[in-house]
């Protein structure tokens, strides 16, 4: 039962395979939705990482810590931010760990949206491309090399509903995606040069050097 000044929120788990556009996207809805925040899970992993030295670091999603971790701090958000939908952008294939998270947050009784930005792995990688400023996806190895995978996994009916992104811009998956959960985005006024620089701006803030 919810305590006092506790609602049940709206989440857009926004997944797909690294490079699908799941950032851009989070953030061009977050601009057009009111009152919208962006929670990424992936800062939980982070965190986890930096307290283990490199050698034993894994995949963090293995981590307990880090399922329940995710679970907690967005069911936290959804239950008392009240202001908007919370966006979570995150590659999640696992259907166990699905489960128990974004399973686990619907069964609490909130109105969870899922999503799986699919693309052509020839357009995935040259995105990765893109986002390795140009030195091609070397950087992205740990995507490059979970990328059939992720795409094959994320096909699945378990990961509905399915965008497929090729042909669109981050503008539109962001207009589908809202649609698709019954939210009116305000309208996007955005020219080719400024939705540019909006892109570079979001890519720019999310580089890690860790």
């Amino acid at each position: 039962m919810s305590g006092s000044g506790e609602t049940r929120g709206t989440l857009l788990w926004l997944n797909g395979p690294f490079g699908g556009g799941k950032t851009q996207t989070a953030y061009e809805l977050r601009r057009r939705l009111p009152g919208a925040v962006v929670c990424d899970p992936e800062h939980v992993g982070f965190g986890l990482h930096r307290m283990i030295p490199k050698p034993l670091r894994g995949d963090f999603q293995d981590l307990a810590a880090w399922r329940q971790g995710v679970y907690e701090v967005l069911d936290l958000v959804l239950r008392r931010y009240g202001g908007g939908p919370v966006i979570a952008p995150m590659t999640l294939t696992h259907p166990g760990y699905f489960a128990e998270v974004v399973g686990r947050l619907r069964e609490a009784g909130h109105d969870v949206h899922h999503f799986a930005l699919l693309a052509e792995r020839g357009t995935v990688l040259r995105r990765l491309s893109e986002r390795g400023l140009g030195r091609g996806p070397k950087r992205e190895s740990f995507a490059v090399r979970r990328l059939d995978e992720c795409l094959e996994r994320l096909a699945g009916p378990e990961f509905a509903l399915h965008v497929r992104t090729d042909r669109l811009t981050v503008p539109q998956v962001a207009d589908w995606v809202a649609a698709a959960a019954g939210l009116r985005p305000v309208a996007n006024t955005d020219g080719p040069l400024r939705h540019r620089l909006r892109r570079i701006g979001v890519g720019l803030s999310h580089i890690r050097f860790d």
